[in-house]
């Protein structure tokens, strides 16, 4: 009896296993969801599973895929590096603010960048030379060859001179003591100065010395430092500076005089001489500009901080330093915006206060010179704490219209550098791999024949060993 109900048991038996392996045969895509069969959705799971249905949904056709460019996420950069102690300020600087201190210290997110994570899509606005977007500086410290940073109030420059000085992997660092504001750069194995900056050899040419003044005072105050044999040798000077976008930089420049900040001692040298008062009239009757009002700020029609950036890259010379009689404004206003691109164009690096990063990068690709230190940036500074209507900004993008065109131009022609000097870096690390696996399987090639040739030969002395054996 037993017997014949185990035999009856065993039919209908197999007959469900035969059934359920023809169905995982004949119904494949069954086989995770049927892995899963009975189980429940963890905590969180049933959310993302519900979410994930509609975005699969929405997916576009792999012909779509196949005709759009699927550019790789961009590379993670170095972990944000901590504050360093803020070093004294000059008398243009208050101690302690961190609008020059700190506004390039949090790392922000591209602006350009996409959602998903891809490089950003830039779209140039204006037509470069090749030779405009690549920019290799053949700098020799140990030569005569000097950087000369030019510091545009409020674009973050203090922090920029202080990374020239603190922060630049070098053979003989700079050399700065506690207390005191400059620190000694000097090359190699002299006593020569290769940096021309705030923050080593001083406001040499006068406060916050704009491109008219440099060009004309670097070149004779180096010659005076420099030893006499070293003249009969030829000198670069690679000029360098910073930009930040106009309200920004305005309305920080706007606070820091409203703290008490006047740069009163700046000479503003041009064909030789400093502007007259009626050339150059002040703002304000008394020492200083303190408590001023965003609308007295911008009322005063001759105050230096509209279009600070394109006054102090031009060539002032061209339309007759602060003589406003020397011309019409607009024939003036067009001369120095051109002049200012041009200069700009020409330096050797410039970089921009909301790309801390890619300055960053663009400097060391530059001068083929590291920094020990990530760039960072802070997201707070005095100018977004700022809360202005519609109508001030427009009004100060109306006060700072040269500035404006500037920055555009900047902006694009730093991004194409950028953009550039990234695809040659990374065709030459394409090359570099292709060069190294053509080494490795030429290796490879060598080494196997002798490894065959080394076989045969043991193969044969053993056969002949055992005939002379047999």
């Amino acid at each position: 009896m037993d017997e014949r109900f185990n035999k009856w048991l065993l039919t209908p038996v197999l007959t469900l296993l035969f059934v359920v392996i023809m169905y995982q045969y004949v119904s494949p895509s069954c086989t995770s969801s049927c892995a899963n069969f009975g189980e429940q959705p963890r905590a969180g799971e049933a959310g993302q599973l519900a979410a994930a249905g509609p975005a699969r949904r929405a997916q576009p056709p792999l012909e779509e895929w196949e005709r759009r460019p699927q550019l790789p996420p961009p590379p993670r950069g170095p972990p944000e590096g901590p504050r360093g102690v803020a070093a004294s300020e000059d008398e243009d600087e208050d101690p302690g603010d961190p609008e020059e201190e700190g506004e390039e210290e949090e790392e922000e997110p591209d602006p350009e960048a996409p959602e998903n994570g891809s490089l950003p899509r830039f779209v140039p606005r204006f037509n470069f030379t090749l030779k405009d977007l690549t920019r290799f500086v053949d700098f020799n410290i140990k030569g005569r060859d000097v950087i000369v940073f030019l510091h545009i109030q409020k674009t973050g420059g203090t922090t920029f001179g202080r990374h020239l000085v603190k922060n630049i992997r070098l053979e003989q660092p700079c050399s700065c003591k506690a207390g005191q504001k400059k620190c000694t750069c000097h090359r190699p194995g002299k006593k020569e100065t290769w940096l021309f900056s705030r923050f080593s050899t001083g406001w040499s040419c006068g406060l916050h010395a704009d491109w008219t003044e440099l060009t004309n005072c670097v070149p004779a105050i180096m010659e005076k430092k420099d030893c006499p044999r070293n003249h009969s040798h030829t000198r670069n000077f690679y000029y360098i500076t910073m930009l930040r976008d106009p309200v920004s930089r305005y309305l920080s420049e706007w606070k820091h005089v409203q703290r008490g900040a006047t740069w009163k001692t700046s000479l503003h040298m041009c064909d030789g001489r400093s502007p007259t008062p009626d050339e150059l009239p002040t703002c304000y009757p008394g020492d200083d500009w303190s408590g001023v009002s965003l609308r007295e700020f911008m009322d005063c029609s001759y105050n230096l901080a509209n279009n600070r950036q394109v006054r102090m890259l031009a060539d002032l010379s061209l339309v007759g330093c602060y003589n406003l009689t020397f011309m019409n404004e607009s024939e003036r206003n067009t001369i120095l915006l051109q002049s200012a691109k041009n200069n700009l164009k020409n330096m050797a690096f410039f970089g921009l206060t909301e790309f801390q990063r890619k300055t960053q990068f663009l400097f060391e690709r530059t001068f083929n010179l590291k920094f020990i230190s990530p760039f960072t940036q802070f997201n707070i500074t005095r100018a977004s704490n700022v809360e202005i209507n519609e109508g001030a900004r427009q009004r100060i993008e109306e006060l700072n219209f040269l500035d404006m065109q500037l920055y555009e131009y900047a902006k694009d022609l730093f991004q194409q550098r950028y953009h550039h000097t990234k695809q040659l870096e990374h065709q030459r690390h394409r090359q570099k791999r292709r060069e190294e696996r053509r080494l490795q399987r030429e290796h490879r090639g060598h080494r196997w024949p002798k490894e065959d040739g080394n076989t045969e030969g043991a193969v044969t002395e053993d056969y002949n060993s055992q005939v002379v054996r047999w």
